[in-house]
């Protein structure tokens, strides 16, 4: 939260806020290559996976006509400035009904965020034909224990759906480990 809070404070006019999200994208940008059943599309009818060299994350946009999921294509490729950058230019077209057909579909993986309206914990459902998603919840302050001492911390649960026929639960637990890390030490994915 502070690392956020700093690199806001240091951002030029041009680059826009950053929220947590862009955080998500790069940390899931950082894993895809590891975890190539989780960054896939399962086609049910032909019993095909789709594993992809490329990660396009979904991001679940609320809007009047409901919950719609633009596209932010090539994550790999971009860093969290321009991962803030995308997440904005296709929610801002989503929200105002004016996303181009290509930012609406071709996701690999899809984050759900209900930001300060969520809970402390959710249950996301897969944006199928995908066999994953992730979906940070509120962030709060909690008293947490460290070093023996009782202090507040600002804390946030990560809730995360796999489609099993997929993804076993030994890969997705190791999967969401490897997440946890990075977002709680982000200093690679600010780089």
């Amino acid at each position: 939260e502070l690392m956020r809070s700093k690199a806001n404070m240091n951002r030029s006019e041009a680059q826009p806020k950053l929220t947590l999200l862009p955080f998500f994208m790069r940390a899931l940008a950082s894993l895809y290559l590891k975890y190539p059943m989780i960054n896939a599309r399962y086609n049910d009818e032909k019993e095909i996976l789709y594993s992809y060299n490329r990660i396009h994350i979904g991001i679940a946009t609320n809007t009047s006509a409901g919950l719609l999921v633009p596209v932010v294509r090539n994550v790999q490729s971009l860093d969290i400035w321009e991962c803030a950058q995308e997440l904005k230019e296709v929610t801002d077209a989503t929200k105002a009904n004016k996303a181009h057909p290509d930012q609406m579909k071709g996701s690999s993986i899809t984050i759900s965020s209900l930001g300060p309206l969520g809970g402390i914990t959710s249950t996301p459902i897969i944006n199928h034909p995908e066999v994953a998603i992730i979906s940070p919840n509120k962030v709060r302050e909690r008293p947490v224990v460290v070093a023996g001492e009782i202090i507040i911390r600002k804390m946030m649960n990560v809730s995360a759906s796999f489609d099993h026929r997929i993804v076993d639960g030994h890969e997705a637990a190791t999967f969401i480990q490897d997440l946890k890390k990075l977002l709680e030490d982000p200093t690679t994915l600010i780089e």
